[in-house]
């Protein structure tokens, strides 16, 4: 092997090594030392740090804060009311040894055990209120309850709670589905009871028109009858003065008009006396 061969070989062998020395932590993470699975140092700075290869190993975790949801639970109220309560935790690791003892450094099982502890308190405080109190009158208050007492509880975890918050309350299903057909009752009466005050609106409306209709068809009737007697009256005196003035001409205009009426179709027939009356002025102009 040449010289070349074995100057690479070591360098190999030394840049293993230390790789294998030397290990990191970043400013954003926790690390914990062990020595055949036992911890040894959990205190590290963020920068370079040394282990000796094969004997120790590293774990790092991340110290920024963490959201985890809590499994939807069904919760019953002081007014023994059942509601389904979605809530979720936001958390950050503080000590990291304790962190990794109780939960070997599984964060599922972590949320797990938190979800227990949130869920206990969601119970112990919704059981205390009503369901008009925990949707809107104290849900501030409660939830500030919650992420304190939580919080006591979480710290043998390791870890601190910086809130919990519910994302929703619902009521189950079966509940809901009856609340609806409630509600839809209370709305199909209510409108039922808008739609009969409408046609007794209705109704008036119309009643009012037709007799308003009738008042102005009977006011116009009265004026059109007296218009027409007024016509009327006019039309005789006309007659009267213009006999007084030509009886012989109005009794020949009225003969023509009688005339006009009688034959005003081609198939009028008149069975008459040829000297009646009815034909003076055809024998005679004058009439006589």
């Amino acid at each position: 092997m040449s010289k070349l061969n074995i100057s690479v070989f070591f360098a190999a062998i030394i840049a293993l090594l230390a790789y294998l020395t030397v290990f990191t932590v970043d400013e954003r993470e926790y690390a914990i030392k062990f020595r055949f699975s036992e911890i040894v140092g959990t205190d590290f700075e963020p920068g370079l740090h040394t282990q000796i290869p094969f004997v120790n190993n590293v774990r790092k975790f991340d110290k920024r804060i963490q959201t985890a949801d809590v499994p939807t639970q069904r919760i019953v109220t002081s007014e023994q009311k059942f509601v389904d309560v979605d809530a979720f935790v936001q958390w950050r690791i503080v000590n990291v040894s304790d962190f990794y003892t109780t939960t070997l450094g599984d964060q599922r099982r972590a949320s797990s055990l938190m979800s227990q502890i949130i869920i206990k308190a969601l119970k112990d405080q919704f059981g205390r209120r009503t369901i008009k109190q925990v949707v809107s009158g104290e849900r501030s208050e409660l939830m500030d309850v919650v992420t304190k007492n939580v919080g006591e509880n979480a710290k043998a975890l390791g870890v601190e709670i910086i809130d919990v918050r519910v994302k929703a309350i619902d009521l189950p299903e079966d509940v809901s589905r009856s609340v609806y057909e409630r509600m839809v009752k209370e709305r199909a009466t209510v409108a039922k009871e808008f739609r009969s005050q409408g046609q007794e609106l209705a109704q008036g409306i119309r009643a009012d028109a037709e007799r308003q209709r009738e008042e102005l068809l009977a006011e116009a009737y009265k004026e059109a009858e007296q218009i027409r007697g007024e016509g009327d009256a006019l039309s005789t005196e006309t007659y009267a003065k213009a006999y007084g003035k030509s009886p012989e001409f109005y009794s020949f205009y009225r003969s023509l008009n009688a005339y006009k009426q009688s034959f005003g179709s081609k198939s009028d027939v008149i069975v008459l006396q040829p000297d009646s009356d009815f034909f003076k002025y055809f024998n005679n102009p004058t009439g006589k």
